[in-house]
């Protein structure tokens, strides 16, 4: 396949876009962006920038007639455009069938069910009474993880409920809940799957979250895994891409509970934060393995470079307005540190505004390295 000029289409114009036409760009490979706003983060470095909503269906149908390949950087898009614009024979990746599936959470679950995927125990509710009704009959007992069925996205739309007095927390809208899992890890394996069925993946991670904004902050790979269970998760994630038959990547989110299982928690169908470190720390990056494999390309090595540690770059909490970072400097002056700023312009408390990867070939140093960027570096207003 010639790529040269084949101008790929992304839905979304947020930092995933933007390193998603970085990577493009080394190629020639034409990136046209959707999205509300040229000022978002991929406006500056795509091809062409078309001011829109991606969940509008002619915003959506007209984007799409005009380029090649379709992408997406987020899952909440309008899949009725996608779905005509794939009868008329439009190359859409991942596919509109799958994405309607992945974006419900509660269809999500109930796929990993039929296709005997392991998962965590799960009901589905109509809206908050229904939970209440079932906390009274005894039908759904303390502590359980409510998950919105739709529009959750970094931390949001999740609530961890242990006991009545964290009822304040219940959503009221449709949602599944879950047993709490009694988890030693949480970590994540990104594969990539091209049309010719070509399937490879990216060494595990482990996921620190920030317990107040339920957002990754430290992400460590390798993630420290005996190697049977190495094998297991990546065995996993291959077995979970094949069963929706996406092309592109998709980052599978997993507990590994303290007996010793792997249960899937949810996926993403795009590149995904948990693969950030493989810009500096792997031969392929997460972001030119997704344009390999909705080009029909041969797939790049996952095989890292060196050990590795992330951490996410989040608006200081009581800080909104322009946007400063402080020890910036600092942090540069350390060997393997390599910061990527996302050029958002303004912060808000949790925001993301960047990330840092911290390079070392001993783990340790590189979590060590990892705490001290963290300290170092904030993100931060003048105006507060």
């Amino acid at each position: 396949m010639n790529i040269t000029n084949t101008k790929v289409g992304i839905l979304g114009g947020g930092q995933l876009g933007k390193m998603l036409a970085l990577a493009a760009h080394n190629w020639d490979v034409e990136t046209w962006v959707l999205d509300a706003s040229k000022d978002f983060p991929a406006g500056p470095v795509c091809s062409r920038f078309v001011e829109g909503s991606f969940k509008d269906f002619d915003d959506v149908y007209r984007f799409g007639k005009q380029v090649d390949v379709l992408t997406i950087e987020i899952e909440h898009v309008n899949t009725e455009a996608l779905l005509q614009l794939e009868r008329e024979g439009l190359k859409i990746h991942p596919s509109p069938s799958g994405l309607n599936i992945i974006k419900d959470k509660g269809l999500q679950k109930d796929f990993y069910k039929k296709k005997l995927l392991p998962t965590a125990p799960f009901q589905l509710w109509e809206n908050g009474d229904a939970i209440r009704t079932a906390l009274k009959n005894g039908a759904l007992r303390f502590p359980f993880v409510q998950k919105s069925r739709t529009a959750g996205y970094d931390g949001r739309g999740v609530a961890v409920i242990r006991s009545e007095k964290e009822m304040g927390l219940l959503m009221e809208e449709a949602s599944l809940t879950e047993e709490l899992v009694d988890f030693q890890k949480e970590i994540a394996v990104i594969v990539a799957r091209n049309e010719q069925g070509e399937v490879v993946a990216f060494p595990a991670v482990e996921m620190d979250f920030n317990p107040v904004a339920n957002l990754v902050e430290f992400l460590v790979c390798p993630a420290g895994l005996p190697e049977n269970i190495q094998r297991e998760a990546k065995e996993l994630a291959i077995a979970t891409i094949e069963a929706f038959g996406l092309c592109g990547l998709l980052a599978v989110e997993m507990f590994l509970t303290k007996d010793g299982q792997l249960l899937i928690n949810e996926v993403a169908p795009r590149t995904h934060n948990s693969g950030h470190h493989t810009i500096d720390s792997c031969y392929t990056s997460q972001f030119e393995q997704h344009l390999r494999s909705i080009l029909n390309l041969p797939l790049g090595s996952t095989k890292m470079k060196t050990a590795s540690v992330m951490v996410n770059l989040l608006g200081e909490p009581g800080h909104s307005g322009p946007v400063e970072y402080d020890g910036l400097d600092e942090c540069l002056s350390v060997e393997g540190v390599k910061v990527h700023l996302y050029g958002k312009t303004t912060t808000r408390p949790f925001r993301k505004m960047g990330h840092v990867t911290i390079l070392d070939p001993d783990p340790e140093n590189a979590r060590a390295k990892a705490r001290s960027v963290k300290e170092i570096l904030k993100v931060i207003s003048k105006v507060y």
